[in-house]
């Protein structure tokens, strides 16, 4: 395994598009922190004594005290990256998710954190990578036409918590990508190739590409290779939007 001096923190990597990036971010031997409501969850996964790089706080995403814990790479210096991949659970009876501020909340807080711990005396800015969704786009539709019934009425809720999540975080000043991928559909990594739209926030389309679905494990090891390993440059303060399904069928196949 090769090593890494290079720390990175994690909110909501216990499963989905976020284990998929801690999971590829660890096999490179970088340092990871995450943040876990429920550790056993994750270190049942990621066992501790396989994976010594790997620190598990248990805490709450929406606790500043916990999420400054998982902040600092070593006392004073603040980590090189952070991917949030928080979301809530979709409640279908109405349409809806559990906690419909969760990712406005998370924002929020993590910034706090951040601000707290410079006024402290920590150095550093770290590359803040969060997931979105796709359907939020202020420069045209970038979702196929079949989809714009679920998106713009059935997940209107949660849509509407990861737009202001989006927007404090690009007003903040802190470095940023933030990834959108489509509908995710699968917990099976595959080995389709992503296909990848950039959006810059403030002027608009510098390429797309649409499509209807992506698996959460694909999703994130887009994340963990092009953001956190590879660190391509053309992503930063950029909105980049995930697929690899361009077909309906294949689409309607996954549902």
């Amino acid at each position: 395994m090769a090593t890494s001096t290079e720390t990175v923190a994690f909110f909501g990597a216990s499963g989905g598009v976020g284990l998929a990036a801690l999971q590829r971010t660890l096999a490179t031997g970088r340092q990871c922190v995450a943040l876990c409501r429920n550790p056993a969850k994750l270190t049942a996964i990621l066992p501790p004594e396989s994976n010594p790089n790997l620190k598990v706080i248990k805490g709450n995403a929406h606790d500043v005290t916990a999420v400054a814990t998982c902040l600092l790479a070593r006392p004073g210096v603040l980590v090189d990256q952070v991917v949030s991949t928080i979301g809530g659970a979709f409640i279908a009876s109405k349409m809806t998710i559990d906690d419909p501020e969760v990712c406005r909340k998370g924002m929020a807080i993590l910034l706090d954190a951040l601000t707290n711990l410079r006024r402290d005396g920590a150095v550093g800015k770290p590359q803040i990578i969060v997931c979105s969704t796709t359907g939020l786009s202020r420069f045209g539709r970038d979702i196929p036409v079949a989809m714009i019934p679920l998106y713009h009425y059935g997940l209107k809720v949660p849509h509407e918590d990861k737009v202001i999540m989006e927007d404090r975080l690009v007003s903040s000043g802190e470095h940023f990508t933030i990834v959108r991928p489509s509908l995710m559909v699968s917990d099976k990594e595959t080995t389709k190739e992503v296909s990848v739209g950039i959006e810059d926030p403030k002027t608009g389309r510098e390429s797309t590409a649409i499509g209807y679905t992506i698996s959460k494990p694909d999703a994130g090891r887009w994340i963990a290779e092009n953001l956190v390993l590879k660190k391509q440059t053309r992503y930063n303060q950029k909105i980049a939007s995930e697929y690899f399904h361009p077909r309906l069928l294949e689409a309607i196949l996954d549902l």
